[in-house]
C-alpha cells in the first residue's frame, strides 16, 4: 500500500491543511502503516488502532504543540508519534537509541507528558491547565486521553475530583473499549457499559457528580462526528468530559477478535494478522507461568492459598489461578494500592496471600507496603514479576529498584531465586509459617530447566549456599543474573580460582556465609540485576564494614542512571553485567 497522504504529513501543521474529506483515507494509511511497522519491529498493537480517528481528530481541532495533549499510559500513542514528524524514525520503536515506545518529553514537544505507568494524565494535565491560567495564558487547551482500564484507578480519581472545583481549562477524553491489558473489572467498568448504550446517562451520571460537563458516548471511529464534538468541545469553559466508544485492534480482524494477545502480539503477517510461528518445544517455562501453575498445584491442597493482582492476570500469569479458582483469584484493576491493603486485610484473618504486581508497578503502592503490610508484620507476599531489566518496555517498565526500595523496610524479607526450582520451593515453604512480609522477585522471559516441576523441598529463610569453589576471588550474585555468572566464570577458563556463591536472600543475609567468605578472600565482587544504590551489592558492604572486613569489594548492578530501552543483552552490556563484562572485572582483579 502506497501512503499517499500520511508521506506528506510531517507534522500536524501539515495534518491541519488537509480538506476534511481526506481524513478517511489518511486514517487507513496510518492504521496500515503502524500495522506494517509493528508486524515486523514488534510492539504494543491493539491500543494505538484502536484510536487512529481519535488521534487525528484531536491533532486536526487542536493547536498542537501549542495546546497540550497528554496521552495516558502511552501504549496508544504510536499513531500520534507518526503525525508529529516521528514517521521516517518509527520503524526504530522501542530498538537500543531508537524512539521510546511510550510518550517521552525529551523526544518531541508534542509529547508534553513522559507516560508508561497508568492513570496519571489527568493530574498531569491539569497542573499543565492550572500552570496556564496563573500565567494569563487562557487560550491554550490541555487534552487528557485515558482508557477505560487506567480511569478506575485511584489517581485519576483524585485528579477527577480536584479538577471538579476548578475553572481549568482541561478537556479529559475516556477512550472506552472495554479492556486495558486484559479486559477491565469493576463497579466502574459496570456502569460504563451501561453508559454506552445510554443507561440514564442525564440522570445518573458519576462525571456530571464531579463537576464536569459531560459529553457523549460518541463512536471513537466516526472522523466527522468527533472533529465536529471535539470543534465544540473548545468553545466549553472549565473542566469537561468526553466519552469515546472505540474498537481496541480497529482495522485488524485477529487484533479485534483477541484482544487480549493482540495488545502486543510479538511478529505476525501484516495482511492477515496471523501470528508468525515461535518453536516453544523444549524451551523452559516463563517464570511466570511457573509461579502460576506452582500456585495452582498448592492451591488445589491448602485452602487458605488467595491470589491477587492489579490488572495483571495474563501477565502475572494468575490466570490459571483465576480459572481453577476463581473465588479465591482476584483482579482489582489498575489499583495498587488497594491490591496491597487488600491482601494486609486478609492476611489479618489467617489467609495465604500472594500478590502478584510487577516490580517496576509495587513502586505506586509504596505507603501501603510499608504502612499497611510491613508495619503490622503481616505475611503478604510479594511475587515481584519483570523484577531486573526487561528489555524494549524501557525506563518506565525496568524492575531495577525494587532490593533498594524494600531493603529499607522493618520485618521485610527479599528473596531472588536463581532458576524455577527455587522459585517453586520458595512458593512451596512461604504459603505456610510465614513469620512476616516477604517479596519473591523473578524475572521476564524463560527459566533454565525444561524439567521444571521437581518435588518440593523447603528452603530456610536467609540462607544462601557455595555453587563452585575458588581460591582467589569469590562472587556472591542474587537471583537468575546468576547464570551470566556461571558463563562468565567459564569463560574466562581460570579452574579452581573463583568461587561462586548464590546468596538467594537479600534480606535477612546469610552472615554465617558472608563470615566464612570473607575470612577466606580477599578480592569479592557482588553482581545483580537492580540499582547498586541500596542494592545488595550495599548490604555486603555494610556487612563488610560493620565487622571490620578490609576486602576489596566490586559491585556489579545497574548504576545510578535510567537504562533506556533496548534488547535485554544489549541492555545487560550497557550495564556491565553481561557474560563478557562480569568476566573482564574478575580478569582485572586477578590480575
Amino acid at each position: 500500500m502506497a501512503y499517499k497522504i500520511l508521506n506528506k504529513i510531517d507534522s500536524p501543521a501539515q495534518l491541519r491543511e488537509l480538506p476534511e474529506e481526506k481524513l478517511a483515507a489518511l486514517a487507513g494509511e496510518l492504521r496500515k502503516f503502524i500495522i506494517d511497522i509493528v508486524a515486523t519491529k514488534e510492539g504494543h498493537l491493539g491500543a494505538s488502532l484502536g484510536v487512529v480517528e481519535l488521534t487525528i481528530a484531536l491533532h486536526y481541532v487542536f493547536n498542537t504543540p501549542n495546546d497540550l495533549l497528554v496521552w495516558d499510559v502511552g501504549h496508544q500513542a504510536y499513531g500520534h508519534k507518526i503525525l508529529t514528524g516521528r514517521r521516517e524514525s518509527f520503524h526504530t520503536n522501542r530498538q537500543l537509541e531508537g524512539l521510546s515506545g511510550f510518550p517521552r518529553r525529551s523526544e518531541s514537544e508534542y509529547d508534553t507528558f513522559g507516560t508508561g505507568h497508568s492513570s496519571t494524565s489527568i493530574s498531569a494535565a491539569l497542573g499543565m491547565a492550572i500552570a496556564s491560567a496563573l500565567q494569563g495564558d487562557l487560550e491554550r487547551q490541555h487534552i487528557a486521553v485515558i482508557g477505560d482500564a487506567s480511569i478506575a484507578s485511584g489517581m485519576a480519581f483524585e485528579g477527577l475530583n480536584h479538577a471538579g472545583v476548578t475553572k481549568a481549562n482541561l478537556l479529559v477524553i475516556l477512550n472506552d473499549n472495554a479492556i486495558g491489558i486484559d479486559p477491565s473489572v469493576g463497579a466502574l467498568k459496570q456502569y460504563l457499559t451501561k453508559a454506552r448504550v445510554g443507561y440514564k446517562p442525564a440522570q445518573d451520571n458519576i462525571i456530571e457528580a464531579l463537576n464536569f460537563k459531560y459529553f457523549g458516548p460518541v463512536d471513537g471511529h466516526d472522523l466527522p462526528g468527533l472533529i465536529k464534538t471535539l470543534e465544540e468541545l473548545k468553545k466549553v469553559d472549565g473542566p469537561k468530559f468526553l466519552h469515546v466508544i472505540t474498537t481496541k485492534g480497529k482495522g485488524l480482524k485477529k487484533a479485534e477478535e483477541d484482544q487480549v494477545k493482540y495488545h502486543a502480539p510479538g511478529k505476525f503477517v501484516p495482511d492477515t494478522g496471523e501470528l508468525l510461528p515461535y518453536d516453544t518445544y523444549g524451551l523452559p517455562l516463563k517464570y511466570q507461568d511457573v509461579f502460576g501453575l506452582t500456585l495452582v498445584e498448592l492451591a488445589q491442597k491448602n485452602e487458605k492459598i488467595i491470589g491477587i493482582t492489579p490488572a495483571m492476570p495474563t501477565g502475572s500469569s494468575l490466570k490459571y489461578m483465576m480459572e481453577a479458582f476463581p473465588e479465591r483469584a482476584f483482579d482489582v484493576g489498575i489499583a495498587e494500592q488497594h491490591a496491597v491493603t487488600l491482601a494486609a486485610g486478609m492476611a489479618t484473618r489467617g489467609l495465604s496471600v500472594f500478590c502478584a504486581i510487577y516490580s517496576t508497578f509495587l513502586q505506586r503502592a509504596y505507603d501501603q507496603v510499608i504502612h499497611d503490610v510491613a508495619l503490622q508484620n503481616l505475611p503478604v507476599i510479594f511475587c515481584l514479576d519483570r523484577a531486573g531489566l526487561v528489555g524494549e518496555d524501557g525506563a518506565t517498565h525496568h524492575g531495577v529498584f525494587d532490593i533498594s526500595y524494600l531493603r529499607c523496610i522493618p520485618n521485610m524479607m527479599i528473596a531472588a531465586p536463581a532458576n524455577e526450582h527455587d522459585l517453586r520451593n520458595l512458593i512451596y515453604t512461604v504459603q505456610e509459617e510465614l513469620p512476616g512480609p516477604i517479596a519473591i522477585r523473578y524475572p521476564r522471559g524463560r527459566g533454565v530447566f525444561p524439567n521444571w516441576q521437581l518435588p518440593f523441598k523447603k528452603m530456610e529463610y536467609g540462607k544462601g549456599e557455595q555453587v563452585r569453589k575458588g581460591s582467589r576471588i569469590a562472587v556472591i550474585s542474587i537471583g537468575s543474573i546468576f547464570h551470566n555468572v556461571e558463563k562468565a566464570i567459564d569463560l574466562i577458563n581460570k579452574p579452581g580460582k573463583i568461587a561462586h556463591f548464590d546468596a538467594k536472600f537479600v534480606k535477612p543475609l546469610d552472615e554465617s556465609l558472608l563470615h566464612d567468605i570473607f575470612h577466606n578472600f580477599a578480592k569479592v565482587i557482588t553482581v545483580e540485576d537492580a540499582a547498586v544504590t541500596g542494592g545488595f551489592g550495599t548490604a555486603v558492604l555494610e556487612f563488610a564494614a560493620l565487622h571490620s572486613y578490609s576486602a576489596t569489594i566490586k559491585c556489579l548492578g545497574i548504576p545510578d542512571e535510567f537504562i533506556e530501552h533496548g534488547s535485554l543483552e544489549e541492555l545487560y552490556e550497557i550495564a556491565k553485567i553481561d557474560v563478557e563484562s562480569i568476566g573482564k572485572t574478575m580478569t582485572d582483579l586477578l590480575s
